[in-house]
């Protein structure tokens, strides 16, 4: 199976920071895929945060922009997600998601909840 794998999530308290990784598979671990981060917070829409641009770039939500950045490693086929300064409404599942050749991959999610 094509599937990502997320890490790194946790409870943690508003203002404090967390680093998610995203271990993608070789065979789908290309510079002309799509790669970003995904959130989902409770009974709400899955609402892309951070992203790749097809420029070499990466974009941002404006509701993370200024706290969150997104890496990747290629050495090791992993896409990080640096959260800082968090806030209890980022609270919810972060996805990988990686788009190639017209196929979407996601991964399970890992949890992050923001609260003091």
């Amino acid at each position: 199976q094509v599937q990502l794998v997320e890490s790194g999530g946790g409870l943690v308290q508003p203002g404090g920071s967390l680093r998610l990784s995203c271990v993608v598979p070789g065979s789908i671990f290309s510079r002309h895929a799509f790669m970003g981060w995904y959130h989902e917070a409770l009974g709400e829409d899955r609402e892309l945060v951070a992203a790749f641009t097809r420029g070499g770039g990466t974009t941002y939500a404006a509701s993370v922009q200024g706290r969150f950045t997104i890496s990747k490693d290629t050495s090791t086929m992993t896409i990080y997600l640096q959260m800082n300064s968090l806030k209890p409404e980022d609270t919810g599942v972060y996805y990988c998601n990686v788009q190639y050749w017209g196929s979407f991959y996601w991964g399970r999610g890992t949890q992050v909840t923001v609260s003091s």
